[in-house]
């Protein structure tokens, strides 16, 4: 996932609406062009970084998906899906998920990927995959605890240093996470049961300061980053994978065993 949901950490989620949220796919370029405009409601991100509406009329044509979440005739949320292939492997890369401020923490991101998820199903895809920044402990907790993703795969700076205030001057470290969408695990994690690990398992540690230092451009968070790259990067090549995610102290721990395949 490019920026995604913020889901409450530790905290019960507040229904999505008081009235009716409903979540279908775009079919008009002006509705495609609704998306773009959350984009820039959602994240203030330069023209450059938007995706415009050509290409997200393309991604509907193309075997992927672009969601609108409107409550009543307001747009509060949208999600975009392409078509991908690794080898052999066909799966779907969530590109990007988007909500509204006023609608966070209240159940609409998962409602998001729930609707992306039955459309996977409906296609025969059994993987979806997305990327997100390994510092943001909410999006973690969302993606490992929450939804059952594992992560095998890290991107160095994958989408260089932009101008969004999104990512303080950062480079754009990114986890991949895999979504295997009807196996056990996810089943267990969306009905409540969040995939625990192994005692020995290895630890990756995120302070919880992370998210101050960022936004202060604390030197720190330099710090802190460069050390995960280098965690996570030797920790893959190993053959580890993340498995499960939990917070103690306020700090994000990324939970990591062995694997198989």
């Amino acid at each position: 996932m490019k920026k995604g949901e913020v889901p409450s950490l530790g905290f019960p989620e507040q229904p999505a609406s008081k009235s009716p949220v409903t979540i279908e796919r775009c079919t008009t370029l002006d509705e495609n062009r609704q998306c773009v405009r959350l984009q820039r409601t959602i994240w203030n991100d330069p023209d450059e970084d938007l995706i415009p509406s050509t290409v997200l009329m393309v991604a509907n044509k193309i075997g992927g998906h672009v969601l609108l979440a409107r409550d009543g005739e307001n747009a509060v949320g949208f999600a975009v899906a392409l078509p991908a292939f690794r080898g052999e492997l066909r799966y779907l890369h969530s590109h990007i998920v988007g909500v509204v401020q006023e609608y966070r923490s209240r159940g609409l991101g998962r409602l998001i990927k729930m609707r992306q998820r039955e459309l996977a199903v409906d296609q025969g895809i059994a993987l979806m995959e997305w990327t997100f920044d390994p510092l943001d402990l909410r999006n973690a907790y969302f993606n490992v605890a929450r939804l059952g993703a594992t992560i095998r795969r890290f991107h160095p700076n994958l989408y260089g240093v932009t101008a969004s205030p999104l990512h303080h001057g950062l480079p754009t470290d990114r986890l991949v996470a895999e979504w295997w969408v009807s196996s056990p695990r996810v089943e267990h994690a969306l009905a409540g049961s969040a995939p625990t690990a192994a005692q020995d398992a290895v630890r990756i540690v995120v302070p919880a300061a992370m998210e101050g230092w960022r936004k202060s451009g604390s030197p720190e968070a330099g710090t802190v980053q460069a050390r995960l790259r280098a965690e996570f990067e030797q920790r893959f090549a190993s053959g580890y994978a993340v498995t499960a995610f939990k917070t103690k102290n306020g700090d994000g721990v990324y939970l990591l065993e062995r694997q198989e395949d």
